[in-house]
């Protein structure tokens, strides 16, 4: 069985049972789509290895007509070096995170880079908004939309905190050990490139 395809076929199925839960009136209709939920679970389950219970709680815990989940990344440079934060896996990304519900992604930008960077930062321009299914490994379970941000930097310092351990500015030859489900090297490739165009049309796709 194609894993891509089971995982779709899941994503599906949770897709129109929460929408069903959501929308539809009649009790044994929300009976029959909460059973569809269960079903997307377990499948999800059977092909993550995770458990089914862990599984509902991030795959299962929305209402409404589901949507993707909105991730945003800060692409700051310093002498045509873009800066990374070291995850506590050993791990580099560019900082960035889940957009609060209450907040925009600029907001969100902003708010992520000081947190794992420490840095205070001014959006500048929008490079890209991508499909995180299209370009990043793993699979998730649920669909998310990646942003990236150039950002300009205002001042600050990296700081001790929960989700990172240090800072490090690199050259576009000299990428280190990527967390890949985050950003990999053809994303930070794209932040380079929009960085030196001084005409740059976000991409969207």
């Amino acid at each position: 069985m194609d894993n891509e395809l089971f995982i779709s076929w899941a994503k599906e199925l949770q897709s129109i049972a929460q929408a069903g839960l959501f929308y539809g009136k009649d009790v044994f209709d929300k009976e029959r789509y909460e059973k569809i939920r269960d079903i997307s679970a377990q499948m999800m389950s059977k092909i993550s290895d995770l458990k089914v219970e862990k599984v509902k709680e991030l795959f299962c815990n929305e209402i409404g007509y589901q949507t993707p989940k909105i991730d945003t990344r800060a692409a700051i440079f310093k002498d045509d070096k873009i800066l990374l934060v070291h995850e506590k896996n050993g791990t580099w990304s560019l900082p960035g995170g889940w957009c609060d519900y209450n907040i925009s992604v600029a907001e969100n930008t902003i708010k992520e880079t000081k947190e794992e960077a420490g840095l205070d930062v001014v959006v500048k321009k929008l490079i890209a908004v991508q499909d995180r299914a299209k370009h990043n490994s793993p699979l998730y379970p649920y669909g998310v939309c990646k942003i990236f941000v150039e950002c300009s930097l205002k001042g600050g310092q990296f700081e001790n905190n929960v989700e990172t351990t240090e800072t490090a500015y690199f050259s576009e030859d000299e990428f280190p050990k990527l967390a890949l489900e985050k950003n990999n090297e053809e994303q930070l490739k794209l932040c380079f490139k929009a960085h030196f165009d001084e005409k740059w049309v976000a991409i969207v796709e």
